[in-house]
């Protein structure tokens, strides 16, 4: 029976995202559907399968900043039990759609998502990427109804710059809806991103102008850090770690 309902469940929730897209797309491209990913979600199962990771740890989920994150991830917050579930190219709506995969089976202390560039990329209004992250935590709430969920802020990019308007915008909604929410959290990186003339620095990003450097990750976790403690995983000296 209750395989039933979750199958239900996923559709419903399919179904829905779905109806939210828009009509029309940039240069009239369909953004991926959910499965494009499917063998980079296969994939994490199994190593869940063989390696499994941290039950009640901090999951951090979303697009290509999150999956380059991989190989310092777990240096970068020294005793924080982390998982790493970025998947490049992908949306707000593809992670709601492989919750049940590579979000609930974690059962999380704390969710950190960041998502949303590629779906201003694809031709989503701002209204409709925020509707898209309110979904995500609905859905991960329907099984988790505890979980937190921290959103890192879009950022501004060299490369997608003439979407910063659009990004901006979203970002704002998505930071008002969260502070009406209960444990949801907005952390704003964007600001920090941007120097003094209003736009991010040339040495935030690798030479194709989006994805970050370790300067540009630095922002990110000192943005991160208070969140992490507030919900009980202060980052602890790298010495103390190893021990």
């Amino acid at each position: 029976m209750n395989r039933v309902v979750n199958r239900k469940l996923r559709w419903l929730v399919g179904a829905l995202l779905m109806l939210a897209l828009p009509l029309a797309f940039a240069a009239g491209q369909q953004p991926p559907s959910p499965a494009h990913w499917r063998t980079d979600i296969d994939a994490f199962v199994a190593h869940d399968r063989s390696n499994p990771p941290p039950q009640h740890g901090v999951l951090f989920i979303g697009s290509s900043s999150i999956r380059f994150w991989a190989p310092t991830l777990a240096g970068d917050f020294p005793g924080v039990p982390v998982i790493d579930r970025g998947f490049g190219g992908s949306a707000i709506a593809d992670s709601t759609y492989y919750a049940d995969r590579i979000v609930v089976p974690y059962h999380p202390a704390l969710i950190v998502m960041y998502a949303g560039d590629n779906d201003i990329a694809e031709g989503l209004a701002p209204a409709q990427v925020a509707a898209h992250f309110r979904a995500f935590v609905a859905r991960v709430r329907h099984d988790l109804p505890q979980v937190p969920v921290a959103f890192v802020s879009i950022k501004p990019s060299r490369a997608r710059w003439s979407l910063w308007p659009r990004m901006r915008a979203a970002n704002r909604l998505i930071r008002q809806w969260a502070a009406t929410q209960h444990d949801v959290t907005y952390v704003d990186v964007a600001t920090r991103m941007l120097h003094g003339q209003g736009r991010p620095s040339a040495s935030l990003f690798r030479p194709d102008g989006l994805h970050m450097t370790p300067a540009g990750y630095a922002i990110w976790i000192a943005a991160l850090k208070p969140v992490l403690a507030h919900y009980g995983f202060p980052p602890r000296p790298a010495h103390a770690a190893a021990e």
